[in-house]
């Protein structure tokens, strides 16, 4: 047990963020439960897939079933102005935002552990898939989950040093299979409830109609050039389209073309074939070091463009306290404007920034 006594669980209605809080009782934590309210487009309360009613109800009759107090918590508007708002922005300008990180740096480990906190917790766990642990100097570092199909750190990349010390999470040694074998011995209600994939706010996965109903200036068709060129298309808005899409993009040719540049000057849509897709350098905006202080110079890293994506070795060079350069060691493809290139050293994540 950590030198944390009490313990705000950020609850979803899910089996993960269900078994962390069972698990921390157990270990003999006092343990509260805490689950936001979060935006949701008027008339689709029912489909945000982290807060519908259904999931508010699951909640709060998992808290009753581990005896815990359960406090829900209105973030609509800070969700909306923060997390939704950067979605919409991003696509405006042509990147390809992962919303989950603003999220976890501003909604979830700044929103919500100021409310843990002033409900006198220690600190804050969640359902996430990922480790912690104590350096010899002192410094708490982020770990990935044993189970790497489902490790979560990419995500957690954002933390600090100040958050990530008050940050418990009990399922990074656990596989999925175990975590519902875990709820179904604590005689939990959501040990078969089914995962949620897509962002919550999207409660149909529709980031193309979301963007048309709240964003409709993204809706501006302009010509789909080679790389040599010459016009083979047209499409219906940069924000529609993501670097190495292949799909979708209506251009008749024996071979297939894939999205290789967003230029939002010209309003153009740059194609080309599969092999053009390889990159050996990236640029990062927006670093985080987990430790809280770059690293002195260079260093060797798996590099993950990608919450999917698999790693990638090369160079990175911090470049001041939030850029970075990573050069790699072979062309790397895929590599998108808006997700995040995040830093490896074996297990331990490093950090992490916005690729720009």
């Amino acid at each position: 047990m950590s030198e944390m006594r009490k313990v705000v669980v950020a609850m979803s209605g899910g089996v993960d963020s269900s078994v962390a809080a069972a698990l921390l009782k157990e270990q003999g934590y006092s343990v509260i439960g805490m689950m936001m309210r979060l935006w949701s487009e008027p008339g689709s309360e029912e489909e945000n897939r982290c807060c519908t009613p259904d999931a508010m109800a699951m909640a709060r009759r998992v808290a009753a079933k581990l005896d815990i107090p359960f406090y829900a918590v209105d973030a609509r508007d800070v969700f909306r102005e923060n997390v939704v708002e950067y979605f919409i922005q991003e696509y405006g300008q042509g990147r390809t935002p992962n919303p989950c990180l603003v999220c976890n740096r501003q909604i979830r480990w700044d929103f919500l552990l100021e409310r843990a906190l002033a409900l006198g917790a220690d600190g804050m766990a969640t359902g996430h898939y990922a480790r912690l642990r104590t350096d010899e100097d002192g410094k708490v570092q982020l770990l990935k989950a044993v189970d790497e199909a489902k490790d979560q750190s990419y995500v957690l990349h954002v933390l600090s040093q100040d958050k990530i010390r008050k940050a418990l999470f009990p399922l990074g040694e656990y596989a999925k299979p175990q975590i519902r074998e875990l709820a179904r011995e604590f005689k939990l209600p959501v040990a078969n409830r089914a995962e949620s994939q897509d962002l919550c706010f999207l409660g149909n996965g529709d980031y193309r109609g979301f963007l048309l109903r709240n964003a409709v200036e993204v809706s501006n068709p302009g010509p789909i050039l080679t790389q040599e060129g010459q016009v083979v298309g047209e499409h219906q808005g940069l924000a529609f389209y993501t670097i190495g899409q292949r799909k979708g993009l209506g251009i008749a040719s024996p071979e297939p073309f894939y999205v290789l540049e967003k230029d939002i000057s010209k309003n153009v849509l740059v194609v080309g074939r599969k092999d053009a897709l390889g990159k050996m350098e990236l640029m990062a905006s927006r670093v985080n070091w987990v430790s809280s202080e770059p690293p002195g110079g260079p260093f060797q890293a798996g590099i993950k463009i990608r919450y999917k994506a698999l790693f990638a070795e090369g160079t990175v060079l911090p470049v001041g306290e939030t850029e970075a350069v990573v050069r790699f060691d072979q062309p790397v493809m895929g590599i998108t404007p808006g997700q995040a290139a995040v830093f490896y050293d074996g297990d331990v994540c490093l950090g992490g920034g916005i690729i720009s």
